[in-house]
C-alpha cells in the first residue's frame, strides 16, 4: 500500500473544504425566510412612498437630522422610510419608483413557491426598463413637479434635450415605449386584427339572434327595412352626381328670429318616412284606493301651519321693498334691426369652395347644409358611403385657406346629428345686442333659479343657462376677447330678473375699473363685510378676509338647514315662506350669493394658497346653500386654473385664446384658438361645446341700468357677511424663552442685518428646512422682531440695527 505524502494530505485537505464551500447552497428554509423579508420589505416601501407624498415636505427638515431622535417626522415608517422615499423617490426616480414595490413583492414570492429564476430575471429587467422610461416621461412633462418624475427622470431629461432637443427626446421616449409593448406586452398587428375580427363576429352573432327574435315576435326586421329604404333613395335619385345644398326657408320669417336654412335646389325635399307602430290593445284597470287616517299629531301639526298660513299668508321676502321696480327693457340700446342680413352669394360661394376643396381631397359630398348665425354660418354635409371623419378632420387648414377666412372650426360628427359641421365665420357678422337676449320670450319665460341669458346659437337661438344648475362658471380668454363683457351681460340678466331679497353679489375687481359702476346699487344688490367701506372689492389684501367671510356664511347656512332638517336652500326658503321655521331660533330667508371674481390670475400672483383654499372649499360646498361662483382670468394656465378648481367649475366659458394649450386647459378640448374674437365663445357643461356669440352691453347701458335701480328705495346697509376673527399668527407662539430654538439669536442678527422677514432667506443662510425656519420666524414675530404675515411680501423687521438688537436681548434677560 502506496504512503501519501504531506504535501499530497494537504491538498486533499484543501480540495475538500473548496468542494464545500462551493457546494453549498441556499435550503428550502432560507429561501421562505428571504422571500418574506423581500414581500414586508416591498409592504414598507408601499407605506413609505404613500406617507411621502402626503407628509414629504414635512419631513424634509428630518433628512439632515437622521441621527437626532428628538426630530418628529410624519412618515409612517419613521425616519427610515422617509430617508428611503427621499432616496428612491425625490432623488431617485418619482412614481415610477411604485415598480420597485412589485418587483420586492414578486421576488419574494418566487423565492417563498420556488419558481423559476429566468421569468424572474425577465421581469427585473423589462421593470427597470419602464421604471426609466416612465421617470423620464415625467421628467418631459412635468418640470415643475420634481416628484413626480423625480431627481433621475429630470436629469436624465435635460441630458437628452441637451444632445437631441425635445423633438427627439419625446420620439425616443415613444420609441422605448413601443419596444415595451411589442417585447413585453406582446403586442402585434396580427393580434390587434384578430381582436377586431372577433368583435365584429360576436356583433353579427347578437344581431342575428335579435332579428330572428323578433320576427317570430313579428317585430320589423332591421336589415330588410333598411335595404328597401337605400333602394327607394335610389330610385328616386338623392345621390346626385354633383352635391346638394340643401335651403329650407320655412322658419325665415321678415324679422328671422330663428336659424336659417337655405335650399338651393327646392326640387329635392328630404324625404321622411313615417312607420306606424303594431296597434297595441288598450286594456283598462281598475284598481282599489285605500285612504290611511294620519295620526292624530300629524293632524294637529298640519293644522297649525295651514292655520297660521291662512291668518297671515306666506311671508314675503320682498315686503321691505314691495314697491320695487324692475329695469325696463327700454333702458337698453338695440344696435341692429333684429334680424339676420343673409347674403345669398356668400353662401353659395362659400358652399362652392367647401365642395371643390373636398373633391379635390376625393371626398364626395351626398348632401350639404347651412344655417345661418349671427356672426357663424354652419356648414353640415354628409359624405359618401366610406369616407373617413379623420380625412375631412385633418383638412380644416385647407379649407381655411381656399374660404380666406379666420376661425374656422370642423365638427365631427356634431352630436346628435349624423353630419359633418363646418364652422364659417361670416363677412359682416351681425352684433347681437342685449336688449333682443333680454326681450326673448325664452329668458323672460324661464322657471329658472338664476337665469342668465349669454346670447344666441349659431342656430339664432337665444342661449339661457341657470347659474343655480352650473353650479359655478369659470371663464377665460385673452385680453379684450369680451370677459369683461360677457360679466356685465350675467349681472344684467341676473339684475333684470331677480329682486334685491333674491340675490347678492360680492364683486371683485382687482382692476378697479371693470364693476365699479354696480356701486350704485350697493345697498340693493351688493353684499360687503362690515368694516369695508366700498362694496367692490378692489384690494387683493381684503379679498382674502372676504372668502373667508364667504366660509363662515356657508358653514351658518348648513347648521340653518340641518336645524331645518332640509337638504337646499330651494327647499330651506320655501319652508321659511310656509312659516315653517321660526325666526326667532336663528332662521332667516337666505337670498342667493354670487361671487363675481374679474381677474382671479392676479389674485394668485399675490395672495396665492389663501385664495385658492377658500376659493376650492366654497367651490366644493357652497352649491346646497345658494353660494355660486363666476371667476374670470385672461390666463388659463394650469398654475393659475389649478386641477382642484377645475374639478368644481363644470361649466366653463372659453372666450378666445391664443394657443391650443390654452383651449385645452380651460375647456379640455381645442377649439377656443380658432374662434374670431369679439364676444365669440364656447359653452361646456359635460360634453357638448357649444358655439355662442356673446350679447354686447355697452358701458352707458350699464350706467342706466344701476341709475335707475340706485334711484329707487333700498335698505338701510348693504347685506352684511358675517365677521372672520383673523388669526394672528405667530402672537402665542413661544412666549417663553427657554423653548426657544438654538439658532433663534442667529436667526434674529441673520433677519436684522438683511431687513427682510423670510423663511426662505432663513433657509438659505441656516440650511434649515423648510418648518424649522417657519418655526423660527413664527418666535421671532412672538418677540417682536418681525411683523405680521403680509401675504406675498416679506414681512417687515422692526430692530433696525444690530446693536439695537443686543439691547433687546439684554433687556430680555434682565
Amino acid at each position: 500500500m502506496a504512503k501519501t505524502t504531506k504535501k499530497e494530505t494537504v491538498d486533499n485537505k484543501n480540495k475538500s473544504k473548496s468542494g464545500a464551500i462551493t457546494s453549498w447552497k441556499m435550503t428550502k428554509q432560507h429561501n421562505i425566510v428571504l422571500g418574506c423579508l423581500l414581500v414586508l420589505f416591498s409592504v414598507a416601501l408601499l407605506v413609505a412612498f404613500i406617507s411621502f407624498y402626503i407628509y414629504g415636505q414635512t419631513d424634509q427638515s428630518a433628512l439632515s437630522a437622521l441621527t437626532d431622535r428628538s426630530e418628529p417626522v410624519q412618515n409612517w415608517l419613521g425616519k427610515f422610510g422617509a430617508y428611503l422615499a427621499d432616496l428612491l423617490v425625490y432623488q431617485g426616480f418619482g412614481l415610477a419608483a411604485f415598480i420597485f414595490v412589485r418587483l420586492f413583492f414578486l421576488t419574494g414570492m418566487f423565492l417563498i413557491l420556488e419558481l423559476s429564476t429566468k421569468k424572474l430575471k425577465n421581469i427585473w429587467f423589462w421593470d427597470l426598463f419602464v421604471i426609466i422610461i416612465i421617470s423620464v416621461l415625467f421628467g418631459f412633462f412635468a418640470t415643475s413637479a420634481p416628484e413626480l418624475g423625480g431627481t433621475i427622470g429630470y436629469e436624465l431629461n435635460l441630458f437628452l434635450q441637451d444632445y437631441i432637443g425635445k423633438t427627439g427626446t419625446l420620439l425616443s421616449l415613444l420609441f422605448g415605449l413601443i419596444i415595451y409593448l411589442i417585447f413585453k406586452m406582446k403586442i402585434s398587428p396580427d393580434k390587434i386584427q384578430s381582436f377586431f375580427d372577433n368583435t365584429k363576429r360576436e356583433i353579427r352573432s347578437d344581431l342575428n339572434a335579435t332579428s330572428s327574435l323578433n320576427k317570430e315576435k313579428g317585430a320589423y326586421n332591421l336589415e330588410e327595412f333598411a335595404i328597401k329604404e337605400n333602394e327607394e333613395l335610389d330610385d328616386i335619385h338623392l345621390k346626385t352626381p354633383d352635391s346638394q345644398f340643401e335651403i329650407n326657408k320655412e322658419a325665415l320669417k321678415p324679422t328671422i328670429t330663428h336659424s336659417s336654412e337655405i335650399n338651393l335646389d327646392p326640387a329635392l325635399k328630404p324625404i321622411k318616412m313615417d312607420i306606424a307602430p303594431a296597434s297595441k290593445e288598450i286594456v283598462s284597470h281598475t284598481e282599489s284606493f285605500v285612504i290611511e287616517q294620519a295620526p292624530e299629531e300629524d293632524i294637529i301639526e298640519e293644522n297649525l301651519a295651514s292655520r297660521l298660513v291662512a291668518d297671515f299668508g306666506l311671508f314675503d321676502p320682498t315686503l321691505d321693498l314691495s314697491n320695487y321696480k324692475f329695469p325696463t327693457i327700454d333702458l337698453l340700446k338695440e344696435y341692429s334691426t333684429g334680424g339676420i342680413t343673409i347674403n345669398q352669394e356668400e353662401l353659395e360661394e362659400n358652399k362652392n369652395k367647401i365642395v371643390d376643396t373636398l373633391r379635390n381631397y376625393k371626398i364626395e359630398i351626398a348632401q350639404i347644409k347651412a344655417t345661418v348665425g349671427p356672426s357663424v354660418t354652419l356648414y353640415e354635409i354628409v359624405p359618401e358611403a366610406g369616407i373617413r371623419i379623420s380625412k375631412i378632420k385633418s383638412l380644416e387648414d385647407d379649407i381655411a385657406l381656399s374660404l380666406s377666412a379666420l376661425g374656422i372650426r370642423i365638427i365631427a360628427p356634431i352630436p346628435g346629428k349624423g353630419t359633418i359641421g363646418i364652422e364659417v365665420p361670416n363677412k359682416n357678422p351681425t352684433m347681437v345686442s342685449m336688449k333682443s337676449v333680454i326681450g326673448s320670450a325664452k329668458f323672460q319665460e324661464a322657471e329658472m333659479e338664476l337665469p342668465i341669458a349669454l346670447g344666441k346659437t349659431i342656430s339664432n337661438e337665444t342661449f339661457v343657462v341657470d347659474l343655480a344648475k352650473m353650479p359655478h362658471l369659470l371663464m377665460a380668454g385673452a385680453t379684450g376677447q369680451g370677459k369683461s363683457v360677457g360679466l356685465n351681460a350675467v349681472l344684467t340678466s341676473l339684475l333684470y330678473k331677480k329682486h334685491p331679497a333674491e340675490v347678492k353679489f360680492v364683486l371683485v375687481d382687482p382692476k378697479k375699473v371693470e364693476l365699479t359702476l354696480f356701486n350704485k346699487i350697493e345697498r340693493h344688490y351688493l353684499a360687503k363685510l362690515p368694516d369695508i367701506d366700498d362694496a367692490i372689492i378692489t384690494d387683493n389684501a381684503k379679498v382674502v378676509n372676504t372668502l373667508n367671510s364667504l366660509c363662515v356664511e356657508m358653514d351658518n347656512r348648513y347648521s340653518l338647514l340641518k336645524d331645518a332638517m332640509v337638504r337646499n336652500i330651494k327647499e330651506y326658503n320655501d319652508k321659511f315662506k310656509g312659516r315653517k321655521l321660526n325666526p326667532e331660533a336663528g332662521h332667516r330667508f337666505l337670498p342667493y350669493i354670487i361671487l363675481v371674481v374679474d381677474e382671479f390670475a392676479d389674485l394668485i400672483m399675490t395672495a396665492g394658497k389663501e385664495v385658492e383654499v377658500p376659493i376650492a372649499r366654497l367651490a366644493q360646498l357652497a352649491r346646497a346653500i345658494g353660494i355660486h361662483l363666476i371667476i374670470a382670468t385672461q390666463r388659463p394656465s394650469v398654475n393659475v386654473i389649478t386641477g382642484l378648481i377645475k374639478a368644481n367649475f363644470p361649466a366653463r366659458i372659453a372666450f378666445r385664446v391664443t394657443s391650443k394649450i390654452d383651449s385645452r386647459t380651460i375647456l379640455d378640448t381645442q377649439g377656443a384658438d380658432q374662434l374670431i374674437g369679439r364676444g365669440d365663445l364656447l359653452y361646456s357643461n359635460g360634453n357638448d361645446v357649444i358655439r355662442v356669440q356673446c350679447a354686447f352691453v355697452d358701458t352707458p347701458e350699464v350706467e342706466k341700468i344701476t341709475d335707475f335701480i340706485g334711484s329707487q328705495k333700498a335698505y338701510a346697509t348693504a347685506y352684511l357677511l358675517p365677521e372672520v376673527v383673523g388669526e394672528e399668527s405667530g402672537i402665542n407662539l413661544d412666549v417663553d424663552i427657554s423653548e426657544r430654538d438654538t439658532l433663534f439669536r442667529e436667526a434674529a442678527e441673520i433677519i436684522v442685518n438683511a431687513q427682510q422677514g423670510s423663511a426662505s432667506l432663513l433657509q438659505r443662510k441656516l440650511k434649515l428646512g423648510y418648518n424649522r425656519a417657519g418655526r423660527l420666524i413664527d418666535q421671532l414675530e412672538a418677540a417682536g422682531i418681525v411683523g405680521p404675515f403680509e401675504g406675498s411680501k416679506a414681512r417687515s423687521v422692526n430692530i433696525l440695527d444690530l446693536s439695537s438688537l443686543d439691547q433687546f436681548f439684554n433687556n430680555e434677560q434682565n
